[in-house]
């Protein structure tokens, strides 16, 4: 049993990492491969029963996990970045909630003949989106700041709405059954209660880790353990005090956490957002492995209907009404209104509940799962599948991020700018020295001025359809310094150096850099070398090889008065010439080099 526990935990490991990097790669949210691997080990081969692997430690460990998922998702809210738009947010968790939760329970009593109380409870717990399936969607769709801030901010902060509504009508329920004795006023009460319990403990949490960050009172080596312990300790504290409270808790400490002065988060935020993956991808393959088809099939065609509700009229009027009177355009409330995917707090939620319900013999209690996965996964293929396309059509997506930030605008920056330009790729040029803005501006080149790794170019430097950098200062300490703060956004693949010395070309970079750092062209050319040339009317050139004229040719036509720079296939994928990756440019690629004039004889 305990080796048969040992190789489950590692096939779930193994197959939620496969399915987030076929996510990636054909570019559709996670959880639509996650949902099919859990069925696939679940219900369909029976290999996997998540009961019987954990026992009665399920559902606790489910709800730290989103816990941690929900505190992660909150500590990237940031008030400044909805300062225009925050009455539309406000709209969507206030009275949009009410539009939505009233559409859903009507419709779920008439369509599958619910009692009231059952359909309410389904409703409380469909108006949540969710961070697990917004945020990876959002990665994807790649929608304006606009959209892209609305649905993240809706997602994180309307989850513990949900959970709490859903933990009312629970209470409703348990009394309209002689479980309890509980008036209106009683459950105004408890509602009160958990809001109380949630704002002050998640507020003096926030504030008291914002202290000891702010003041550096713990050990850097100690802030990714201090703050997850202190996440579960809250968390279990107001669950103890308020039920169900804990999420709400989580949420306004991350938020709270987030928008304090002078409070470095980012570290933090890069440990639990890579814990969350993790735990999204385990959690929703075990939720799916719980599933039971023939509980689907008792839901029958009135299940499908229901999604269709939700998708078609539910979701559109509650964004209709939300956004009335504010600036966002007519295109960016038709995608708002598409978006709307459910994700692993709906489903493990709804779990919790059906178990308890269950317990009490509460009538289609056991229906409430299967009903909330059909939502998930029709929501999340439908939305996954197409908003990407609708975002296009409307003219509200960010552009591809083939793009490239260039740390510097001398000379040398300018002019491989320009090259890439000339090829249509997007460049942005950063650099701290205001004549080399000037001249990159009357160049006709896209400028920052400031610098690169500053908070100021964290808040006001565009990236987007920006997903590679070049560092191309002479400056090799800065240069280091920027690869490491954007390695993070676009990956080390992603991230090109220009070594400012040979000394520093032979070796240096890579061991100050990284082990796969990428070291621009030929081992003996560097930055000075490259200015150098420019200065004396070196010119960049473009040469399209053919049959008659292949890269050898090319060569010794050119010999020792080329530079290779980079190099364009037939299919417009760009090739740098680096140290360590040999690019043998073929016919009808475009070769893009640096020429020296002929000397004269």
């Amino acid at each position: 049993m305990e080796q048969h526990a040992v190789i489950a935990l590692s096939v779930i490991g193994v197959v939620a990492t496969l399915c987030q990097w076929f996510a990636w790669w054909v570019k559709l949210p996670a959880i639509v491969f996650l949902l099919l691997a859990g069925l696939i080990l679940g219900p369909l081969t029976g290999w996997l029963n998540p009961d019987s692997l954990f026992g009665d430690l399920l559902f606790p460990i489910v709800s730290l996990s989103v816990a941690i998922i929900l505190f992660e998702g909150s500590l990237t809210l940031r008030f400044n970045q909805i300062r225009v738009l925050q009455k539309v947010v406000r709209n969507l968790l206030t009275f949009g909630v009410l539009i939505i939760w009233a559409i859903i329970a009507i419709a779920t009593h008439y369509l599958l003949g619910f009692t009231w109380e059952l359909s309410l409870l389904f409703g409380a717990l469909m108006v949540v989106t969710g961070p697990t399936v917004i945020i990876p969607m959002l990665r994807t769709v790649r929608p304006n700041a606009n959209i892209a801030n609305i649905l993240r901010w809706e997602g994180i902060a309307i989850d513990p709405i949900g959970a709490i509504l859903a933990v009312l009508v629970f209470e409703f329920i348990l009394s309209s059954q002689g479980y309890g004795h509980i008036s209106l006023g009683h459950t105004l009460i408890i509602f009160g209660q958990t809001l109380a319990v949630g704002f002050v403990i998640g507020v003096i949490a926030g504030y008291l880790l914002g202290l000891v960050l702010r003041h550096h009172l713990l050990p850097e080596y100690l802030h990714n353990v201090g703050t997850l312990t202190l996440v579960f300790a809250v968390f279990a504290l107001s669950n103890y005090l308020s039920e169900e409270s804990g999420l709400l808790t989580v949420t306004v400490m991350g938020i709270w956490l987030a928008n304090m002065k002078n409070v470095n988060v980012e570290d933090i935020l890069n440990f639990k957002e890579s814990l969350s993956i993790l735990l999204i991808s385990g959690l929703f393959i075990l939720l799916a492995a719980r599933l039971d088809f023939a509980q689907f099939e008792a839901l029958g065609i009135a299940g499908f209907v229901l999604f269709l509700v939700i998708q078609f009229i539910a979701r559109p009027v509650k964004v209709f009404f939300c956004t009335l009177g504010s600036d966002l355009a007519w295109q960016e409330r038709v995608l708002i209104g598409w978006i709307g995917p459910r994700g692993i707090v709906a489903a493990a939620v709804s779990a919790l509940f059906a178990l308890k319900l269950q317990d009490l013999g509460i009538k289609d209690a056991e229906l409430l799962v299967p009903l909330a996965f059909t939502i998930i996964i029709g929501t999340v293929f439908l939305q996954g599948a197409t908003a990407r396309f609708i975002a296009n059509r409307l003219g509200v997506a960010e552009p591809d991020d083939k793009g490239f930030l260039i740390i510097g605008a001398n000379t040398v920056a300018r002019m491989i700018a320009k090259s890439l330009n000339d090829n249509g790729y997007r460049t942005r040029l950063a650099d701290t020295n205001w004549t080399n803005v000037q001249t990159a501006r009357m160049e006709g080149l896209d400028t920052y001025y400031g610098n690169a790794v500053s908070e100021h170019a964290d808040r006001h430097l565009d990236l987007v359809g920006l997903g590679q950098m070049i560092a191309l200062t002479p400056q090799k300490e800065f240069n280091v310094l920027a690869g490491l703060r954007y390695r993070s956004e676009f990956g080390s693949q992603h991230i090109f150096f220009l070594p400012t010395d040979k000394d520093e070309k032979e070796g240096g970079s890579r061991t100050t850099i990284s082990h796969d750092a990428n070291i621009l062209f030929e081992h003996d050319v560097t930055y000075s070398k490259l200015a150098s040339l420019v200065s004396q009317g070196a010119t960049v050139k473009q040469t399209k090889l053919s049959e008659n004229f292949d890269y050898s040719a090319y060569q010794e036509q050119y010999s020792n008065r080329s530079i290779p720079l980079f190099a364009i296939d037939n299919k417009n994928k760009l090739y740098f010439f680096t140290t360590d990756k040999v690019v043998e440019p073929k016919q009808d690629w475009t070769l893009v080099s640096l020429v020296q004039e002929e000397a004269e004889q």
